[in-house]
């Protein structure tokens, strides 16, 4: 569809006036198309002017100029209807808070939950103009540029597009009252605060991918049953917190390693601070991973350090006894004390945390990054809702600049400047469902309805620290994530890709929350190769490759937003096939009979379920096909066995001698009833170890176990040892029938005989 139809078509009626004029816009280009066409020789123009030399094309007012009057004023009635809007809302906002405030009949709370979700979807749909309209100037300048070649204005003009107020404006105000609104009409209560110095955490985490086009209805279905968690009221800005959390490993990524292969006891050390300001106080975590199948949740600890001890704490210069004596002393300034428990609880930790980073010689390697909305009732860790967006990787030691423990430093100085390699953003936020539940306790319905409905792709096992390593050190990695061959990430990924161009010499790149300088060699820095592209240029994404990226990607966890049905839909369509998009065709006779999926055409969709191949997989595999062939070459040389032996047997009982039909080709039966089962189990043994490799090495997600094959053939080994019993019942008669038959008569009275004898 193009995108002036597409326009049309997601219009909303009243506000049809303010929409970019995109027929308007585009009619002007083909003006201008033709102008340049009929134009003849142009007038030479140097740097300077002069308001009386007639130019030859003497036109007051050309398309060219009409083009960018016309685009200025769409973009100028966008913004004023974005920011009026807005302002209403805030003002419906401030009169239900009052309302709010006042009402306890349950028949009015309900009223103004009618209110406040009308307020929410007006929001949603404001959201959903700006995206319409933004994408609509992209759309016309690239159109403008592809038109009119010769006058090239798209890089120009976004970058003045993205500093609109409509679009960089931040408006998760509206989502915080509106939050607080909802929380009093519910009447949430809070749990009490824990400021433990070492504090620990069991619960169960969930991960999910969520489009950045779908975040704020995620958020408005979510505070609809959780507040938004405010850290810091006195110093909160909006509904997220900028969170930033340096990673430590050494030269052999021995803790990624280690958390990417899951195995027990794998261990995550990272350090944590909140808020935009320098980190004054941090808290220093540990991650370790336990076997869920055993019974065990992985447990994430932390105590706090002054941010000035870090570096003497990794180098063994803060003590525990300094660091107890300092811990105690905050706590006094709070007008507390450290219970036994806590202090033995944080020197346990305390040393636990420091032989890991000595023995394992650990450093700051990556930092993420990133805003965090957190929905949660104070201190009440039953259901806990994150949701992080603009998350980025940094490298914490440049490339191009003195490492951490040179300086003196545990993280990046700020004032360094962060190269294109030395940062990847992540294109989708992700959000965290964490549940603390008592045994028999369930989750909320609500809960239940957000994972189904569309909007959330469960990513098993996401890691930012797993991405990021792997992303800015495809050199050091021996494995990767499965994650990676997602078509939705490739293109981050490449964006940090070092350039066969530009060698090691990426350009400077600023990161959020981090001071970038202008573009400038940072000291100490060398060159390898020559600079061959010009200077602040930025590689074009096909141009770049990344070590770890194939030439087309395998998989496609996000599913076509097209499918996404929301949360007032009870289900999918059943010939949506699923999530992921077309219908797909009907399996043949005999998949339907083994009961296996046949194998995707070539040019398919990618598949949406993400899978890990190991080379163990092949092997499992491979003893599946030699298990079964074991027992197809068992009964086949028992059946040939009996042949043979049929073959040499004594070939007496004939028909003239007597002999029955089955009992002269019993043997020769059986041998005829268990070869062909024989060659059946070979033909499918094969079958399905050919479909099970090729689907294990294209990656594709299909049930591998076979439901109806096992026992179709077992079906047939009784049917077989059935009529083997048939038959060996029947000759057993004909034996017991033929014996009577030739029997001698019996012997005649003594006397009978003497007299016949003489």
């Amino acid at each position: 569809m193009k995108y002036g139809k597409y326009i049309e078509s997601k219009i909303k009626g009243e506000w049809v006036d303010y929409y970019i004029d995109y027929k308007g816009l585009k009619d002007l280009i083909k003006k201008c198309q033709k102008e340049a066409e009929t134009a003849g020789e142009a007038s030479f123009s140097p740097r300077t002017t002069s308001l009386t030399v007639q130019r030859y094309s003497n036109t007051k007012d050309s398309s060219q100029e009409l083009f960018f009057r016309r685009l200025e004023r769409d973009v100028d009635k966008v913004n004023k209807f974005t920011n009026k809007l807005v302002e209403e809302m805030r003002a419906s906002l401030r009169n239900l808070n009052s309302k709010a405030e006042k009402e306890t009949a349950p028949e009015r709370k309900d009223e103004l939950l009618q209110e406040a979700q009308r307020i929410g979807d007006d929001f949603l749909a404001l959201e959903k103009f700006v995206n319409i309209n933004y994408l609509g100037f992209h759309k016309i300048l690239k159109k403008h540029d592809k038109c009119l070649p010769h006058a090239p204005c798209r890089q120009f003009y976004v970058a003045h597009l993205h500093q609109q107020p409509w679009v960089q404006g931040n408006y998760s105000d509206l989502l915080v009252s509106l939050s607080n609104i909802y929380s009093k009409l519910r009447g949430d209560s809070s749990g009490e605060k824990n400021e433990d110095a070492a504090q620990g955490f069991v619960r169960s985490t969930t991960k999910y991918w969520v489009r950045n086009e779908d975040v704020s209805t995620v958020k408005h279905h979510v505070l609809q049953h959780l507040p938004v968690f405010q850290f810091d009221k006195n110093n909160f800005t909006g509904d997220a917190q900028l969170i930033n959390s340096v990673y430590m490993d050494n030269s052999n990524l021995e803790l990624y390693h280690g958390r990417l292969d899951k195995k027990p006891g794998a261990i995550a050390l990272r350090i944590r601070w909140y808020g935009s300001n320098p980190p004054t106080m941090v808290f220093f975590e540990r991650k370790t991973h336990k076997e869920s199948w055993k019974g065990e949740e992985s447990v994430k600890e932390r105590f706090t350090l002054p941010c000035d001890k870090v570096v003497a704490f990794m180098d063994g210069e803060y003590t525990l006894e300094h660091a107890l004596a300092d811990q105690e002393a905050a706590a006094a300034r709070k007008g507390k004390t450290l219970t036994e428990e806590e202090k033995e609880s944080y020197k346990s930790l305390f040393m636990e945390v420091y032989k890991a980073v000595d023995s394992k010689q650990l450093k700051p390697l990556v930092r993420t990054q990133y805003m965090r909305t957190a929905f949660q009732i104070p201190f009440d860790a039953t259901v806990r809702i994150s949701l992080d967006t603009n998350l980025c990787m940094i490298k914490e030691n440049p490339e191009d600049g003195p490492s951490c423990a040179a300086t003196g430093r545990w993280y990046r100085d700020p004032a360094l400047p962060v190269m294109r390699t030395e940062i990847t953003r992540f294109p989708h936020a992700v959000l965290e469902v964490k549940l603390s539940l008592q045994e028999g306790q369930h989750a909320p319905a609500w809960v239940q309805e957000l994972l189904d409905s569309g909007y959330l792709t469960e990513v098993h096992k996401f890691s930012k620290f797993i991405h990021g390593s792997a992303t800015l050190f495809p050199g050091d990695v021996r494995a990767v994530p499965y994650w990676v061959d997602d078509e939705s990430v490739r293109a981050s990924m490449l964006a940090s890709a070092p350039s066969p161009l530009e060698g090691n010499t990426p350009t400077p790149e600023s990161a959020p929350g981090t001071s970038a300088p202008p573009p400038a060699a940072a000291p100490g820095a060398t060159r390898t190769k020559p600079r061959t592209r010009r200077a602040g240029a930025t590689p074009e994404l096909e141009e770049l490759s990344h070590p770890l990226l194939g030439e087309q990607p395998t998989l496609k966890l996000m599913p076509d937003p097209n499918t996404v049905q929301g949360f007032r839909m009870q289900g999918l369509s059943a010939g949506s096939g699923g999530r992921g998009g077309g219908q797909r065709p009907q399996p043949g006779f005999f998949s339907r009979l083994f009961g296996l999926v046949p194998p995707v055409p070539a040019g398919a969709a990618l598949r949406t379920t993400p899978m890990r191949i190991e080379p163990k997989t092949f092997f499992a595999n491979e003893r599946t096909f030699l298990a079964w062939l074991h027992m197809a070459v068992t009964l086949g040389s028992v059946s040939a066995a009996l042949l043979g032996f049929a073959a040499g047997a004594d070939t007496d009982a004939t028909p003239e001698s007597g002999g029955e039909a089955i009992s002269r080709h019993l043997v020769e039966l059986i041998a005829l009833i268990l070869l062909p089962l024989a060659v059946s189990m070979c033909t499918y043994a094969l079958y399905v170890f050919i479909w099970r490799a090729t689907n294990i090495a294209r990656k594709r997600a299909v049930h591998f176990d076979d439901r109806v094959g096992p026992l179709c053939l077992c079906g047939a080994v009784v049917v077989s040892l059935v009529a083997i019993t048939l038959l060996s019942i029947l000759d057993f008669f004909e034996l017991l029938a033929s014996v009577d038959s030739k029997l001698p008569p019996p012997p005649l009275p003594l006397a009978l005989s003497m007299s016949m004898s003489f």
